[in-house]
């Protein structure tokens, strides 16, 4: 049993620090930005819960964290009471934010400065594998910390490794972002198609999905998109976010991501048809206006 906080309770962080607890067995301490999800939580699985992500972080093994954004990251962290001014020498600080490879670089170099680690992990498997507690992460960072905090990690994963040094966690994720969107959009449009040829669509998916163009969404999310259905977890304006802070790589790295800066607009349609908070199979949507 080690000591860990968690900072961030959202549709992701709630159910991996109850896993945690729970499954992990650790001695947990959460924050939120909203005290009154704090308290639901410790209601909910135990453990303490703490005013400020200083408080959280004093005196901890783990510091967990999973926020919105890179300003977010930035305010836990280095902000006034943030985290970082609570840790104690070799704790290790896990990001399971989705933020920007820069942020990451940022964070771990200040991590050093103070005499702790920084990993950044972000996460992949939506709300449905955060509550299940099957995730996949992604991490970069230094390899003697990381081995330290892999089998915590474990407690919410199924799937969890080391890409490489600080920030690699973050380009593996949006590696992920990229591949999902295209994929999104092919099933859509297949969907589409189909139901417009007069195919049972249904059918079609169950034989397709047992060749090469099966794939995990198509598993996951065909059926409901052929049915209209868009409430199944990561929302549109989440992608969004993601997919801007890939495009920004991008043009740092040269490159070419023609079809993802594309997808990136049909979700913004889709926005503006007021999907912000549909899942992100809702590209269907965009498709059948």
């Amino acid at each position: 049993m080690a000591k860990v906080a968690f900072l961030g309770l959202g549709v992701m962080g709630y159910p991996m620090a109850g896993h945690l607890k729970n499954k992990g067995g650790h001695d947990l301490t959460v924050y939120n930005r909203s005290a009154a999800k704090s308290a639901k939580w410790t209601a909910e699985f135990g453990g303490k819960s703490a005013p400020t992500p200083k408080a959280a972080a004093e005196g901890q093994d783990f510091v967990f964290c999973c926020v919105g954004n890179d300003d977010d990251l930035r305010a836990v962290t280095i902000g006034a009471d943030g985290a970082f001014h609570g840790m104690k020498k070799g704790a290790i600080f896990v990001d399971n934010t989705t933020a920007s490879a820069a942020v990451a670089r940022e964070l771990y170099a200040e991590a050093q400065k103070r005499g702790f680690h920084f990993i950044d992990a972000p996460v992949s498997g939506g709300q449905a594998g955060a509550e299940n507690g099957v995730l996949t992460v992604m991490c970069g960072g230094d390899a003697e910390p990381y081995a330290t905090v892999e089998p915590v990690i474990m407690a919410f994963a199924r799937a969890c490794r080391r890409l490489g040094a600080p920030g690699a966690g973050q380009l593996t994720k949006m590696v992920n972002q990229i591949c999902i969107a295209g994929l999104v959009q092919g099933l859509a449009e297949g969907v589409h198609f189909g139901k417009k040829a007069g195919l049972d669509m249904e059918a079609v998916l169950d034989v397709i999905s047992k060749g090469a163009a099966g794939s995990w969404q198509m598993e996951n999310r065909g059926k409901t998109m052929n049915q209209g259905k868009y409430d199944f977890g990561f929302a549109v304006d989440w992608m969004r976010k993601d997919l801007a802070i890939v495009l920004d790589e991008s043009r740092r790295n040269g490159a070419n991501l023609p079809v993802t800066a594309l997808v990136d607009q049909f979700y913004a349609e889709v926005q503006k048809m007021g999907g912000k908070r549909w899942d992100t199979s809702s590209l269907m949507a965009r498709l059948e206006r």
